[in-house]
């Protein structure tokens, strides 16, 4: 595992304070791997799930520091979404 993904692993986990996410959400990081998040919280994997999120690993990183809002990253096509979109405004709440 990337030293990137063990990163956002933990801050997402932070974020999320023990709550998990009522989805099953896949960010790919071109590059870096693949983290989950589900109703258990964030980890490095690389399942079926409702919603995946693909972007640049430095386009992830600026989202996770509050640098880049998720949804102007979508529509500057930064991230590319497939699957529930509901489900990826929902978890784009928790990144904001």
């Amino acid at each position: 595992m990337s030293n990137l993904i063990e990163k956002a692993v933990a801050a997402l986990n932070d974020r999320l304070s023990g709550e998990g996410f009522d989805a099953v959400a896949k960010f790919v990081l071109e590059g870096a791997g693949n983290i989950m998040i589900d109703g258990d919280g964030a980890r490095a994997g690389d399942d079926t799930a409702d919603v995946t999120l693909t972007a640049s690993a430095d386009v992830f990183e600026q989202i996770l520091a509050g640098d880049l809002n998720p949804t102007a990253a979508f529509m500057s096509g930064k991230l590319a979404i497939d699957g529930d979109m509901g489900a990826a405004m929902r978890l784009g709440g928790l990144l904001a």
